[in-house]
């Protein structure tokens, strides 16, 4: 039985949300817990607040042993890219890509 956690539409690009994901995969909730709440990166407050909710999910469906669980799936998906114009010299504009990411987290 698995508890999921779905975020959509987070204003972050999904490459840096992916290197945060990526450290995380496969560790024990509480091993994961404590790897995001000393990481540096804007992309670890986001996984470690989602990984809390994963974590209330599985409460709520009643699991025996919560700490027990392993974040088995973390999945950063791109998500819709905000477009926006920068003035540039003589009149020009170059585009600034605004990306958001949807992340999936999966425990078992």
């Amino acid at each position: 039985m698995d508890a999921k956690a779905i975020l959509r539409y987070t204003r972050i690009s999904p490459q840096k949300a992916r290197l945060v994901a990526d450290q995380v995969r496969g560790k024990r909730v509480d091993e994961a817990l404590n790897i995001l709440a000393f990481m540096n990166k804007k992309g670890a407050k986001i996984v470690r607040e989602l990984l809390s909710s994963a974590i209330a999910n599985a409460r709520d469906k009643n699991f025996e042993d919560v700490d027990s669980l392993r974040v088995s799936e973390i999945m950063v998906d791109g998500g819709p890219v905000l477009k926006r114009q920068m003035p540039r010299a003589r009149g020009r504009a170059s585009r600034i890509l605004k990306r958001t990411s949807h992340i999936t987290l999966v425990l078992s």
